[in-house]
């Protein structure tokens, strides 16, 4: 259940964050008179919706099962990692050596964090 747990965190925080970079543009944020107005397509209000609750899953669920200090630099890893391939892929966005390297450093890290 840990695993299934940080699976369904990943594809939330990583597709909320893709659904909300689909629909950037359609995101419009005004404060006119002292009234607030936000709109948002559909798009971008499911990303919310997913990046939220990739919030509470970490928050309320993942932290209470493993140590902090173990499990937080492994998502985050895991996290940068397929939101670099997301872009790359999804939004045609370019990557450089640099990139390459420290993908293959994070990985190189989560690696000698698993080594008991």
């Amino acid at each position: 259940m840990k695993i299934i747990s940080i699976i369904i965190y990943l594809m939330c925080s990583v597709g909320g964050l893709v659904l909300l970079k689909s629909e950037a543009n359609s995101v419009n944020i005004a404060l006119q008179n002292g009234l607030f107005s936000l709109s948002m397509g559909l798009k971008s209000i499911l990303g919310f919706i997913l990046y939220i609750a990739s919030f509470l899953i970490y928050t309320f669920y993942i932290i209470k099962q493993f140590d902090l200090s173990y499990i937080f630099p492994i998502i985050t890893g895991i996290t940068q990692v397929l939101v670099i391939l997301a872009g790359v892929f999804l939004f045609k966005e370019s990557i450089n050596t640099y990139a390459i390297v420290g993908i293959f450093l994070i990985i190189a890290g989560i690696t000698l964090l698993n080594i008991k």
